[in-house]
Formats: structure tokens, C-alpha cells, sequence
């Protein structure tokens, strides 16, 4: 797939079909492959912070999960095909996981939402394989770390939904990729599974139409406001990243 460099993160340039497919490849593959879902806050926070955007740098797939990296992309005159929400992504693999025989493990959440995801995803897909389910407060390494990567190996899956936050869940998978048997994709998908357990309520279409999904979860949840502001700052500072890229022609 064709990448697009945008602040130094390189993106796969695909729509949402066309990302999907590609992970049902990998997914069938022979080793194991990490995929994480930037979007502009993350983008920054990779700008600010040189050691994770190496991480963020080493995963095999990286999609472009909101409109403001899209925005950016116009900004550089080097265009992304559109918005792959991660959340969206988890979703149509889950729907596809009985007729690929892919079965999803999803680990994250609080104690007892990825269980309820599991469920919500097997009655609107019922012919999804969920191979198993774990929360996300454990240790990330030692013996609690240790039990979790035997439950998934043993459950057999090949695809996994690791959904503990930026940026626990990008460092957990480079460090663990070579540990998993069975597993050949495994994506970074935040808080994917608060809105498929319906934990959290995802922006209506009107919102996410418009690119204002951040500010319904501005409205929705107030104290991530210090996280908002990274957004203009990424904006603002792409914009003056474009103009020192055309002095510097």
C-alpha cells in the first residue's frame, strides 16, 4: 500500500474497505503484525515525544483514525483517501471473523466490559468467534503480564483488539509481538470496546460528517480538554510545517 508521510508518521493511504481487507490478509498470514490508529492528538503527542513516535514508527500498519490527520494530509498537498476509524475497523473484522475463521480476542476496558462487548458484538454478529476476552488492568509485564499472553495463545486467536490506552497499548505490542503463537494482527484500538459494550456512546453521523466528533466527546466528557488542546496545535503548527517545507524548495 502506498504511504503518506505526515509530521514524520508515515500512513497507509487506504479507505476503510480497503484497510480491512488488507488486515484480513496479514490475519491469515505467517507472522504476527502490529497496527495502530493515530489520530491528530496522537500525531502530536509523536511529534512532542521522539521515543513514542519510534514506536509508533515500528508497527506494520498505520491507519489514519480521524479527520484531522485527512485535514493535515490536505495541508502537506499530500492527500490521504479518507478517515479509517479504528473503531470501525475492530467492528467489520469482528463481523467478518466466523466466514474468514479468524476468531478476535479482545483484551482492555474495566473488569467486565470486554465481556459485555463480546456479547453485545455476538448478538448483532452472531456468527462472529470472540476466542476470548480479558480486562485491561494487569500488569504490563511480570507474571500477571505472563498469564494474560498464555490466555490468548491458548485461546487461539489471530486477531487481537489491545485496547488499554496511549501509549500502554502501542508499547505493549512491539514489546509482545514475538510472544503470541497464534495471533498474526493486532491493533491498538483505544476505547474501542466502552463503545461496543455500549459503555460509551460513539458521535452521532451528524457529528462525524462534519469532523466534529472531538467535540462531542469534549461535551460528553469535559475534563479532556488538555487533551484538546493538542489538536490546534497540531493544526496551527501543520500549517506552519507546510510553510517552511515550501521556503526550504
Amino acid at each position: 500500500m502506498e504511504k503518506i508521510n505526515i509530521r514524520g508518521i508515515d500512513f497507509d493511504n487506504v479507505t476503510l474497505p480497503e484497510a480491512v481487507d488488507m488486515l484480513t490478509e496479514l490475519a491469515h498470514g505467517s507472522r504476527t503484525c502490529v497496527v495502530v490508529t493515530p489520530n491528530a492528538e496522537i500525531v502530536q503527542k509523536c511529534i512532542e515525544e521522539e521515543e513514542f513516535a519510534d514506536i509508533v514508527r515500528r508497527a506494520d500498519v498505520i491507519l489514519p483514525d480521524g479527520v484531522g490527520v485527512i485535514k493535515a494530509a490536505r495541508i502537506l498537498a499530500t492527500p490521504l483517501k479518507s478517515p479509517v476509524p479504528g473503531v470501525e475497523v475492530g467492528e467489520a473484522l469482528v463481523k467478518q471473523s466466523g466466514e474468514e475463521d479468524l476468531p478476535v480476542f479482545l483484551m482492555g476496558g474495566k473488569p467486565g466490559v470486554a465481556e459485555i462487548a463480546a456479547e453485545k458484538l455476538k448478538e448483532k454478529y452472531p456468527d462472529a468467534k470472540i476466542a476470548g476476552t480479558h480486562h485491561g488492568y494487569f500488569a504490563k509485564t511480570g507474571e500477571e503480564n505472563d498469564a494474560v499472553i498464555d490466555l490468548i495463545n491458548e485461546s487461539g486467536a489471530r486477531i487481537l483488539f489491545v485496547c488499554i490506552g496511549v501509549p500502554a497499548q502501542e508499547k505493549w505490542m512491539i514489546e509482545n509481538r514475538e510472544r503470541l503463537q497464534n495471533v498474526r494482527v493486532m491493533l491498538g484500538l483505544g476505547g474501542s470496546l466502552d463503545v461496543y459494550s455500549g459503555t460509551l456512546k460513539r458521535a452521532p453521523a451528524f457529528f462525524r460528517k462534519l469532523g466534529l466528533e472531538w467535540l462531542y466527546r469534549l461535551i460528553r466528557q469535559p475534563k479532556r480538554i488538555g487533551r484538546m488542546m493538542k489538536l490546534p496545535k497540531f493544526y496551527f503548527g501543520t500549517k506552519k510545517y507546510k510553510k517552511q517545507l515550501d521556503r526550504n524548495k
